[in-house]
């Protein structure tokens, strides 16, 4: 790209996270997006560390207030008049460990926590970096810490997630196919059946911005609020959920940035001059092992699995291709799955990475997570090309991506088609992920 594109590209890239900095934490996306995600404010912050790492440590500083007592790190942080709706239909004040003080949602996100606390002590100099993590070690541990001791009750090492949300990946098929199967509420079929869900419209804020065609369903979306309401009802105790429920998936996309988040702390910890605790350490050897429990050696492909039935739900999407950023599966299996990017029937599109196979049955280019292309699982994928040795594959990944935003905008995600973009304009980590880019 010319070096004149490149300068507009970052001012723009630049614009777009000015116009949506709240102060100490950056929105993801104006009146679509109003409060703090997890996932969202790491990949602004590993954007942000290349203008102004003192206001990207502040972003991830930010995150923190939100920690619950027990280390869980949760997905929102709700603040001002925006949040009264939110806070009243996730309630996580019913958990005694739920921020007396910060309103919260009641699940996580995918830990992206430690590869962003890295990254910016990468860019500092060893006395400031070791001071910085020094400093986030502690909530780090003890949210690690908590998703062993809340999420893996066998201690089989992999982490299971108890609702859709916590995937990031919201509407994703293997998500879809666990519901339809085991969490539907009979209200909902009816609904469905009588073809009046319809009315839903009036009361979804999502579908006031965005066309509904680039949503997840009014189906989907009522499914998912109801997973919420009994999350609540159990004040989100994840021992009684997991008792009484056959909705927990063992995430393939949540546990290959997990493998890559527990590295990462190891690195964080030794530079701090501290020792993880035994028991945390013993966990983490456990997860790199366990990933290998979601090889499917018929298809090839890695998947999620079923907690209850162990069963694997073989429904291929862009989390077949994250065991490459978790660095830790075998350069045999990596090469695996980079041929899966040159497969037209697979993820070989002409703007690359579309989130499920274009063969997919639920592929739709404008479908939220049913299709489009997004530019924080190319950047995943392209990290995890580099740490294989794939610096050709990562290159062009990474050049088509950049050309993908240079043409269409700082969208949330793109038709992997044609390119065009979809869902909310200015977002904030494509503009942040782009300065990553333009400047790593």
């Amino acid at each position: 790209m010319p070096g004149e594109e490149t300068t507009d590209l970052l001012e723009g890239a630049k614009e777009v996270l000015q116009v949506n900095d709240r102060g100490g934490w950056t929105v993801p996306a104006g009146r679509l997006y109003p409060h703090q995600w997890l996932w969202d404010s790491c990949f602004i912050a590993i954007g942000l560390r290349h203008i102004d790492i003192e206001r990207a440590q502040t972003e991830l500083r930010s995150l923190l207030r939100g920690q619950w007592a027990n280390g869980m790190l949760p997905n929102i942080v709700f603040t001002g008049e925006a949040a009264r709706r939110e806070t009243n239909l996730w309630r996580s004040w019913v958990n005694p460990y739920a921020p007396a003080d910060v309103n919260t949602s009641g699940v996580t996100q995918p830990p992206m926590l430690a590869e962003a606390v890295l990254k910016i002590g990468q860019l500092l100099k060893p006395p400031e970096r070791r001071s910085w993590y020094k400093e986030m070690l502690p909530a780090l541990i003890s949210y690690h810490e908590w998703l062993y001791a809340d999420r893996d009750p066998h201690q089989e090492g992999l982490i299971l997630l108890l609702h859709p949300y916590e995937s990031g990946l919201d509407n994703s098929p293997p998500w879809i196919s666990e519901l339809r199967k085991h969490s539907m509420p009979w209200w909902i079929s009816v609904i469905e059946r009588l073809k009046l869900d319809i009315a839903v419209n009036f009361v979804r804020t999502d579908t006031k911005h965005v066309s509904p065609g680039q949503r997840m369903s009014n189906v989907e979306a009522m499914a998912y609020w109801a997973a919420v309401r009994r999350l609540r009802r159990k004040a989100y105790n994840s021992e009684a959920l997991i008792s009484r429920s056959l909705f927990a998936v063992e995430d393939l996309a949540f546990n290959s940035i997990f493998i890559r988040a527990n590295n990462c702390l190891r690195v964080i910890a030794k530079t701090a001059g501290r020792q993880l605790p035994e028991t945390l350490a013993d966990s983490m050897s456990r997860t790199e092992k366990a990933l290998e429990q979601l090889w499917d050696e018929e298809s090839g492909l890695y998947f999620s699995r079923s907690f209850v039935s162990h069963k694997l739900v073989q429904e291929p999407t862009i989390a077949c291709l994250l065991p490459l950023y978790s660095g830790g599966i075998s350069r045999n299996r990596a090469q695996q799955l980079v041929g899966l990017l040159k497969r037209r029937s697979m993820f070989q599109a002409s703007w690359p990475v579309p989130s499920v196979p274009l063969s997919s049955p639920y592929f739709s280019p404008f479908k939220y997570w049913q299709g489009p292309s997004w530019v924080n699982t190319n950047w995943l994928i392209i990290e995890g090309l580099k740490n294989y040795g794939f610096t050709a594959e990562a290159k062009s990944l990474q050049d088509k991506t950049v050309k993908l935003i240079a043409k269409n905008g700082f969208y949330e995600y793109f038709n992997p088609l044609t390119g065009e973009p979809a869902g909310a304009p200015n977002f904030s980590w494509t503009a942040a992920l782009t300065i990553d880019f333009l400047k790593s």
